[in-house]
């Protein structure tokens, strides 16, 4: 097994760990990170419908102004940001947050305080 393969396996192992204990409801739905070399998104799921309520990524163009490479913590932050004043605009102040088995570090981490700043609590 290569080091990446071991890598994506501890991280889905910790995804369904933590599944198994957050869901999102439309009063507080579940704020979902996935990251990716290049790219980073957030959506918010209400898991009792199956909906995704609000998303934004680095391949939208109010992300990517003014940005020179989106794989970043420059860029998780901005995704932060829209993702929280979307869901402030849908009356959504509450959330729970789910890191999708990555470490809470770096763009995760950017990404989650840049939330938090504009308004979202979790």
């Amino acid at each position: 097994m290569s080091s990446l393969a071991k890598k994506q396996s501890a991280r889905i192992k910790r995804q369904v760990r933590v599944r198994k204990k957050i869901r999102g409801t439309s009063d507080r739905p579940r704020l979902n990170v996935f990251k990716s070399a290049r790219h980073i998104y957030a959506q918010l799921v209400d898991d009792t419908t199956g909906a995704t309520l609000v998303a934004a990524s680095t391949l939208i163009e109010e992300v990517t102004s003014g940005l020179k490479y989106t794989g970043n913590i420059e860029a998780a932050r901005k995704v932060g940001a829209v993702i929280a004043e979307r869901a402030l605009g849908k009356d959504i102040k509450s959330v729970v947050f789910d890191r999708n088995g990555f470490l809470y570090h770096g763009r995760v981490k950017a990404l989650a305080e840049a939330a938090r700043e504009k308004g979202l609590s979790f």
